[in-house]
């Protein structure tokens, strides 16, 4: 791929997630997303290997699908309530239509078997892009609307994707796939806790995608797609691999490390709100991940 389409790709896809976050109409920030899907899209086909076409084409039909989703939940509460501003998203049918739309574009259960798909398709770098960036605008539109969502949906949701998130990525080889999986289950922590109390969302994903940029940037250098080439290459980069066994650990939410502050913090708010039983299920599954 040329400099020159290189960087207006990049660009359009800073421009679209910034439309996205800093916009007060639900126009605007379906624009973002939509400018988003298609700057990434040729980042994701660039190979121009038949599994990374294959891929492009999944993650369009999904986006294309959620976006077509979060526009119309967006016109069927302005025409109930007759605004069209995001943080005043309050029919009941908008707010199931786009808890389902962002929980489409995020990769949450049960709308996340194109992610694994389409990670796996593309190269590294577009990865690091697909699970740090590509979140951001959902998560921003998730955080704006999160009063009036609907707490059952988005709990359920959640729990499922911490637990799928763990168990299909046990018998995974494939660095990017088992990447995929962790990221659904982070998912599904940041989504069980946005109702309650969005900061800490804010504060998981930030966190999450620190840890995740890390990983990505790692195994980039050591060129690992699959386990087995992981096995040896701590002979190469002794120092690289041990930075990269702690974030996988950081990243899995083993206590003394960073990534058990979010998870430490939303049980402790979880139990707040009367929902020590989800709680605690969320935090045995968290166990598969660390597992792995």
């Amino acid at each position: 791929m040329n400099p020159q389409a290189k960087l207006v790709f990049t660009i359009s896809l800073l421009l679209g997630t910034t439309i996205t976050i800093s916009s007060n109409h639900w126009v605007m920030a379906w624009t973002g997303l939509e400018i988003n899907t298609l700057a990434i899209l040729p980042l994701i086909s660039k190979s121009h290997h038949p599994r990374a076409i294959e891929a492009a084409t999944k993650y369009f039909l999904v986006q294309a699908a959620a976006s077509a989703l979060v526009l119309f939940s967006s016109m069927t509460n302005a025409w109930h309530t007759g605004q069209w501003d995001i943080t005043q998203l309050t029919h009941p049918v908008s707010c199931l239509i786009l808890t389902s739309a962002i929980a489409m574009k995020l990769g949450l259960v049960p709308f996340h078997f194109w992610f694994p798909e389409v990670l796996q398709g593309s190269p590294l770098t577009t990865g690091l892009l697909l699970s740090t960036i590509m979140k951001l605008p959902p998560m921003a539109l998730l955080f704006m609307t999160s009063p009036s969502l609907n707490p059952t949906l988005l709990t359920t949701m959640a729990i499922l994707s911490t637990a799928l998130g763990g168990w299909m990525g046990l018998n995974q080889t494939q660095t990017r796939k088992i990447l995929a999986f962790s990221s659904i289950s982070h998912l599904g922590w940041m989504a069980i806790i946005v109702i309650y109390n969005p900061k800490l969302t804010l504060l998981n994903f930030y966190l999450y995608a620190l840890m995740t940029s890390t990983v990505f940037l790692t195994l980039n250098s050591i060129k690992a797609l699959k386990l087995s080439t992981l096995m040896t290459t701590w002979t190469k980069a002794p120092a690289l691999n041990t930075m990269l066994l702690l974030t996988l650990l950081s990243l899995a939410g083993l206590p003394p490390l960073t990534g058990f502050l979010p998870k430490w913090l939303i049980i402790q708010e979880l139990t707040k709100q009367d929902m020590a039983p989800a709680a605690t299920i969320i935090s045995l599954l968290s166990l598969l991940g660390l597992f792995f």
